[in-house]
């Protein structure tokens, strides 16, 4: 445990962590494969010691979360969301990709700041504004505003998480990312007990 520990501690230290930090969340953002949240959040639990800088990883996490949404936004452009509209009707992205489009129709770009907070929503959304032709001057308005809260949500938990438990930073992560799962867990609990209410309403209509 030592040893990952020195290695965290090296890596979040380290000048290139800022460099680290936007290309993840710049991936995560179009390939929700890498762990955007986890690694902002690991390197703010460090920042409660004061190296990396916390202004500077949430600048770069907003950065980074910001071209990644703009380069989904132009796949989308060129028929990324048309391809997820292929997918099995029974597969997660179909269902994503289906979800996203009922939310750009009915809540515009203010569906940005909150699709950040679910699993492949960003990336759903962000497809299909761009598949739909959605107005790239006020993409970029409601996604600076999505990236900056999204990144000083995630700095902010580790860096607590950190302060909270200065002489055990693991424990400090475990906290900022369980926090991170529960408010997820939270939210998705919401929007599926919202689905089913309008469900019902529906089928007694």
């Amino acid at each position: 445990m030592g040893d990952v520990l020195d290695l965290l501690h090296q890596t979040a230290t380290s000048p290139w962590a800022y460099l680290v930090i936007f290309v993840v969340t710049a991936i995560d953002a179009f390939f929700p494969l890498l762990p955007g949240e986890t690694v902002v959040i690991t390197a703010a639990v460090f920042a409660a010691d004061g190296e990396p800088a916390l202004a500077a990883l949430i600048v770069a996490a907003a950065l980074g979360a910001l071209a990644g949404d703009h380069l989904s936004y132009a796949i989308g452009r060129g028929g990324g969301a048309h391809r997820l509209a292929r997918l099995p009707a029974d597969s997660r992205r179909r269902a994503s990709s289906e979800w996203a489009r009922r939310a750009v129709d009915r809540r515009g770009g203010l569906i940005l700041t909150t699709a950040r907070y679910v699993p492949g929503g960003r990336t759903a959304v962000t497809l299909t504004m761009g598949a739909v032709g959605y107005p790239l001057r006020c993409f970029l308005m409601y996604d600076l505003l999505a990236c900056a809260a999204w990144a000083v949500y995630c700095g902010l938990l580790g860096f607590f998480g950190g302060l909270t438990f200065k002489q055990n930073p693991i424990q400090g992560l475990l906290l900022g990312v369980g926090l991170s799962l529960v408010a997820t867990g939270v939210f998705e609990a919401v929007r599926w007990i919202r689905r089913r209410s309008r469900s019902r309403a529906a089928t007694r209509g």
